[in-house]
């Protein structure tokens, strides 16, 4: 039997985040609406609430949380994709098709500013930048996946659709921040994803 958890006693505070955690979230919260670059740290303690000796003692360098940040962003689209694709696991079609919805649906969301990996490479001229890694990681892993859809499809050519969900992926994300209007290229994504996959399979 589970053990219920604590109830605070009425007028209890509930326990602060740690000032680590509270300079990581605002900073995430910061960089994906703001951009990287335009975000200080004394932006970023500031609206923590907290100082830059705090700072420091949490992140060796703003660069370095910037990787973190990323990141914390790459565990969440993995865990977003896992979820979106699990239900429909011996239909990879499926898979992709549902993939792309989803895409179309947290585009049409607030708050919404594209890709985080590819708006931070976009701002990032620094090679030696620790979070380049990262970015360079998760792409990598992006192209991975939707090649080894294209693999289980029995696609003519897996190479070539798996890079042409990839660029349609990432596509989309950018179209969101490009275009001004609210149906932008991005509403179509999945209507051009069923064209590939048409033309994939076709004998």
């Amino acid at each position: 039997m589970k053990t219920p958890a604590a109830v605070p006693e009425h007028g209890a505070e509930c326990p602060k985040p740690r000032v680590r955690d509270r300079i990581f979230e605002t900073a995430c919260a910061l960089f994906y609406e703001h951009g990287i670059n335009n975000v200080g740290v004394d932006a970023i303690t500031s609206a923590a609430g907290t100082n830059k000796m705090s700072f420091y003692r949490s992140f060796a360098s703003k660069d370095e949380l910037v990787a973190e940040y990323l990141r914390e962003r790459e565990r969440a689209l993995w865990q977003w994709w896992d979820g979106v694709v699990a239900p429909h696991a011996d239909d990879p079609r499926r898979q992709i098709e549902v993939l792309f919805d989803g895409v179309i649906s947290r585009c049409r969301g607030q708050n919404v500013w594209g890709c985080a990996a590819a708006n931070a490479a976009a701002e990032i001229r620094d090679e030696r930048h620790p979070a380049l890694a990262v970015i360079h990681g998760q792409k990598a892993e992006l192209r991975r996946r939707f090649r080894a859809l294209a693999v289980a499809l029995g696609a003519r050519e897996p190479e070539v659709l798996g890079d042409a969900l990839t660029l349609l992926f990432d596509g989309a994300a950018t179209a969101k921040l490009t275009f001004a209007c609210k149906d932008g290229p991005y509403v179509n994504v999945a209507k051009a994803v069923k064209a590939l996959l048409d033309a994939q399979l076709a004998h």
